[in-house]
C-alpha cells in the first residue's frame, strides 16, 4: 500500500531521471578508458600549440617562447621573398600530387581483387604478400632502393645489361627521383592501406550478389553496381583525409633519399624546416614555413571536404 501511494504522484510512462553524479559512476570505467588518449592528445597535441607563436617572434633560446621579441610576418615575408620558396612550394605539390594519384586507386582495386578471390589461401598469401612491405622500416627501405638500382651492382642493371641495354644511374638522375619515391611508397603502403577497403567490401549483402547473379550481371557489371557504390563512402572519406594532408610529406624518406645531385626537386617544405630550423638553428623562419604548410593542409581539407559534402552528401566535418 504504501509503495502504490509512493508511486501514485508520478505520471505513468514517466521515468525519474538519475542524477548527474549518479550518471558519473555508472559510466567511470568508460571515463577511465577514455582519459589516456585525452591525456595524450592534450599534452602532445595542444599544448605543442603555444610554440606557433615562434614564427612571429625572433626566437631567442636565453629568452624563451615568451621573452623573445614579437616580429609580426616578418619571417613570412622573408620566405616568400626568397629565391627558394617557389621550387620548394612547387616541389612540394609536384610530389604529393604525384603520390596522391599514383597511390590512392591501387588500394582500391587490390581490396576489390582479394575480394573477388574464391581461393582463401591464395587470398591469404597475397594478403601476406603485400601486407609486409609495410613494416619495413625506412630507412631499411632506402637502403633496399640504393642496392637495388646501384649502377654496378644493383640487380635492376644488371638484368638491363643482360637485355643490351646500357646501366642507369637511378639515384645520380633528377629526372628518376620521383617516381622512385612514389612508386616505392606505393608497393611499401598498398596492401595496408587495401584492410580499410576489404572490411568494408565485407559488409556488402550476399543477397545483392545473388540478386545481380540472377539477372545475369557479370563480375565487372556486380564490381561497378555493387562493390564501389557500397565503399564510395570509404573512398570519399579517406581521400578527404589524404587531400587534407595534400604538403606533408614524409620528412625521413625524402631526406635519406636526397643527394647534391637530386636536390633541385627534392628539397621539400619537411626537408627545408629541417635544414633550416635544427642544422642551422633558426627555429623562427622554420616555424613560419612549417605553419604555412600546415594552414596549405587546412585549407585543402576544408575545401575538398565542402565540395565531397555538396557533390556526394558525405564529409568528416
Amino acid at each position: 500500500m504504501v509503495g502504490r501511494q509512493k508511486s501514485a504522484g508520478v505520471p505513468s510512462g514517466m521515468m525519474v531521471k538519475p542524477s548527474v553524479g549518479k550518471r558519473i559512476r555508472k559510466s567511470l570505467p568508460y571515463y577511465i578508458l577514455i582519459l589516456p588518449p585525452l591525456i595524450y592528445l592534450l599534452v602532445f597535441r595542444y599544448y605543442p600549440m603555444l610554440g606557433i607563436q615562434i614564427a612571429f617572434k625572433d626566437f631567442k633560446v636565453r629568452g624563451g617562447i615568451w621573452g623573445s621579441p614579437w616580429v609580426g610576418l616578418k619571417h613570412f615575408e622573408l620566405f616568400f621573398s626568397s629565391s627558394m620558396a617557389g621550387t620548394i612550394i612547387k616541389n612540394t605539390f609536384i610530389l604529393s600530387l604525384y603520390s596522391l594519384i599514383a597511390s590512392f586507386p591501387i588500394p582500391i582495386v587490390l581490396a576489390i581483387c582479394l575480394n573477388e578471390c574464391r581461393s582463401q589461401k591464395f587470398k591469404k598469401f597475397t594478403q601476406m604478400v603485400t601486407y609486409m612491405p609495410y613494416f619495413i622500416s625506412t630507412v631499411v627501405l632506402v637502403s633496399m632502393i640504393i642496392q637495388f638500382t646501384d649502377i654496378s651492382s644493383g640487380f635492376i642493371n644488371q638484368i638491363i645489361v643482360q637485355m643490351g641495354g646500357d646501366p642507369v644511374n637511378f639515384m645520380g638522375e633528377v629526372s628518376y627521383f620521383r617516381s622512385l619515391y612514389v612508386w616505392t611508397g606505393v608497393w611499401q603502403t598498398m596492401g595496408y592501406s587495401a584492410i580499410v577497403y576489404l572490411a568494408a567490401l565485407t559488409g556488402v549483402p550476399m543477397e545483392l550478389y545473388e540478386a545481380a547473379k540472377v539477372d545475369g550481371a557479370s563480375k565487372l557489371r556486380r564490381i561497378i553496381s555493387i562493390d564501389i557504390p557500397y565503399i564510395a563512402p570509404t573512398i570519399i572519406t579517406l581521400f578527404i583525409l589524404n587531400t587534407g594532408s595534400i604538403l606533408s610529406i614524409g620528412f625521413e624518406k625524402i631526406y635519406l633519399m636526397q643527394n647534391s645531385i637530386n636536390t633541385p626537386v627534392s628539397e621539400v617544405i619537411s626537408t627545408y624546416v629541417y635544414k633550416l630550423g635544427l642544422v642551422n638553428f633558426n627555429y623562427s623562419f622554420s616555424t613560419a614555413v612549417g605553419l604555412f604548410n600546415s594552414l596549405v593542409n587546412l585549407f585543402m581539407l576544408v575545401l575538398v571536404n565542402t565540395i565531397s559534402k555538396r557533390v556526394s552528401k558525405v564529409s568528416v566535418l
